[in-house]
């Protein structure tokens, strides 16, 4: 009997590991149908037609062959254990990143996954774990898993608001979804902002409401997450610089946003001053309630167990102390210069806190806790047992227009530590033996609205036995014309030169019409673009596709176009190509340009072509720019291909624009971006 009993956990062990003995390559379309089927209604358990990973949830054993993980299986360990202690979060609770136990959770599965050696192993535990955790914890965990993991290159991630819908969508729509559902009808609903007009704000909330925008917020913090480790796989290079540009660069488009619909710059935040703006996000959990309102003119309470307000001003004023100083005081008492290109670096990291902060305890963790104390401000004391607010998480933050008021606020800080550095040199700017002659546009700078519609499928229950219908969202969002820069430069130097072509778009004029200097105006500078050529003696026309901008990213397709697309390569084992939409980090390449108006908003379009020996850091840049979206978010896992501090040569003070503009590889052009509003129907 003993034997018998032994033979059936050998069988039973062996069923667990199923193919894994030979590990034989996985194709990338079964990889990405993997996935997919993985994030099918993340909400409800594993559908049985999906055979393979429902027996993984069922029958898996995460720890019965440890060689398949190259941490000896600790991590999968310590997770059974929390989950044997009933120590995890349950299912159809919400998920913050910002809550430390729940952020712990998700990193214990991220880790899991990031230490599995094949993609079975995976795969199989991504399943056994899904049917196990918080749904919340299981998607975040799986996301950043897919973007860092080596296994999981050439994966496509579906849009996260098709996934998550709930955090993308008004609770009115949501309504109408689950009435549609009810009567088995399909729907098509549009889905509006959040205010009245009433409101100035609502002017702008086209551009943080955008779901394309808040996707690539949670996106760049998913490719740039705080909680990186280098001993998950790699160093994320110039990651505090990047977190510096990618939010000043949020914010001076928010601010050309306000210009184009006559409001004035946003004004920072003051921890003693009311927060002007209220805010109603119109938004649900789909478990744990509605997201909390903030009325007009709230005083900054201390958040209990949280953080107090004096604190924040502390914490503040210790960093701006480093920035006068010229130099952060490390854990044992170091001094770490920042009065150099590389300061702004150690100073994102400081602000942040990211853990590569070099002294958190000092210096704390400026950002992260701001961001949870403005989310608390409906109910700081939790009286009223409020769910996180929208600025707790990264996919809905931006919808609050406090979010850009806390960005300022942080951006001016930033702008302290640019100012006390030395400006930039003559050698450091120029390009001998190079000039640019003009700079033109083909095609005009026109934005318009479009209707977009994406699918609801996802935000309502469903069970195997009842039919799905089709149900979605139609919402307005800002897009452009197609359009193409030219530039035609001359090299003098009688042999081939690499140039960087540096491109940015910078508001003439305030919100009063007062024009601005080039010292005042270059902080509020829009990168369009960035960009690698090789210039032969004599004369170059170089083109520039809008569309090819290394800031931004198309659309991804939509889950179930995606599904249909591996399901197909699945089955006829052809190749299945996505590499267009597998770096998914950028702003939506429809929103490369600002609004503008309908008499055309001034602008001043700056092209810097410098000297590419010196900028670039990788080799081949101009044939491979490795996933297009570089400007903002890097190349994954390798070092960032400029070696220029972001933003140059605007990022410095001038203090005689004169002297800028004479350099020869430097041009200025003046643009106007029209807005279109009779581009479609006038239900806008």
């Amino acid at each position: 009997m003993k034997g018998f009993t032994l033979l059936l956990l050998v069988i039973a062990t062996a069923s667990a590991w199923p193919s894994f003995q030979h590990d034989e390559p996985v194709s990338t379309a079964k990889k990405q149908q993997d996935v997919l089927r993985l994030l099918y209604r993340v909400t409800e358990p594993i559908r049985a037609s999906f055979t393979e990973l429902k027996n993984y949830a069922d029958s898996f054993n995460p720890t019965a062959d440890l060689s398949h993980y190259d941490d000896n299986g600790a991590a999968a360990k310590r997770l059974l254990h929390d989950i044997e202690d009933h120590h995890v979060l349950e299912r159809h609770h919400y998920f913050s990143l910002f809550n430390d136990r729940h952020r712990e959770e998700a990193l214990e599965l991220f880790e899991v996954l990031i230490h599995s050696k094949d993609w079975n192993t995976a795969i199989a535990n991504a399943a056994y774990f899904r049917e196990r955790l918080n749904e919340g914890v299981f998607v975040y965990a799986l996301y950043t898993a897919v973007i860092h993991a080596k296994l999981a290159d050439h994966i496509v991630l579906p849009p996260l608001y098709e996934i998550t819908p709930h955090l993308f969508t008004n609770s009115e729509v949501i309504s109408q979804a689950y009435s549609a559902k009810m009567r088995q009808t399909p729907g098509k609903f549009h889905m509006s902002f959040t205010g009245t007009k009433r409101n100035p704000e609502q002017r702008v909330a086209y551009f943080g409401e955008d779901i394309g925008l808040n996707v690539h917020h949670v996106t760049w913090h998913m490719d740039y997450p705080f909680w990186w480790k280098d001993s998950y796989g790699y160093h994320l290079d110039r990651k505090g610089e990047l977190f510096f540009w990618v939010h000043h660069q949020l914010t001076v488009r928010f601010d050309s946003e306000r210009l184009s619909n006559h409001l004035d710059f946003v004004d920072e935040l003051y921890w003693d001053r009311p927060i002007v703006d209220g805010f109603a996000p119109h938004t649900t959990y789909k478990y744990g309630g509605e997201f909390p309102s903030r009325p007009d003119n709230v005083r900054f309470s201390d958040v209990d167990g949280i953080a107090r307000i004096r604190d924040l001003i502390i914490t503040e004023s210790r960093i701006r102390d480093a920035i006068a100083h010229g130099y952060v005081s490390g854990h044992d008492g170091e001094r770490i210069n920042i009065r150099n290109e590389h300061g702004i670096d150690v100073l994102g990291d400081v602000i942040e806190s990211s853990e590569y902060s070099p002294n958190p305890e000092y210096y704390g963790a400026l950002h992260n806790l701001a961001h949870i104390v403005l989310g608390r401000q409906g109910d700081p004391h939790g009286k009223f047992n409020m769910p996180p607010g929208v600025m707790e998480h990264f996919e809905t933050a931006t919808r609050d227009p406090a979010f850009f008021r806390l960005h300022k606020y942080m951006d001016n800080i930033f702008k302290e530590h640019k100012d006390s550095l030395p400006h930039y040199t003559a050698e450091e700017v120029e390009f001998p033996g190079v000039a640019v002659n003009s700079v033109s546009i083909d095609g005009e700078l026109k934005t318009f609205f479009e209707d977009f519609e994406f699918d609801l499928t996802f935000a309502v229950d469903s069970t195997a036995e009842v039919d799905d219908v089709p149900i979605s969202a139609v919402v307005s969002r800002l897009n452009h014309e197609a359009f193409t820069l030219n530039v035609d430069v001359t090299n003098n130097n009688g042999e081939d030169v690499f140039a960087t072509f540096r491109v940015f778009l910078c508001p003439r004029y305030d919100s009063n019409g007062i024009l601005f200097t080039l010292n005042e105006g270059r902080w509020h500078c829009i990168e369009l673009d960035k960009f690698w050529r090789t210039l032969h003696s004599g004369d170059n026309h170089v083109t520039r596709a809008s569309s090819d901008a290394s800031t931004t990213v198309p659309d991804v397709p939509s889950y179930h176009t995606l599904l249909e697309k591996a399901d197909a390569a699945v089955a006829s084992g052809s190749d299945l190509d996505l590499h267009e939409y597998t770096r998914a980090c950028g702003i939506p390449n429809r929103l490369l340009l600002p609004k503008g108006n309908t008499e055309g908003l001034e602008f001043a379009l700056v092209v810097a072509v410098t000297d590419g020996s010196k900028d670039a850091a990788i080799d081949g840049l101009e044939k491979d720019e490795h996933g297009g979206t570089h400007a903002q978010c890097g190349i994954h896992g390798e070092v960032y291909p400029d070696k220029r501090p972001l933003g140059f040569p605007l990022d410095r003070q001038i203090p005689d624009e004169r002297v800028l503009l004479k350099f020869p590889n430097i041009h200025k052009e003046v643009v106007s971006v029209h807005f279109d509003d009779h581009h479609e129907d006038d239900h806008h």
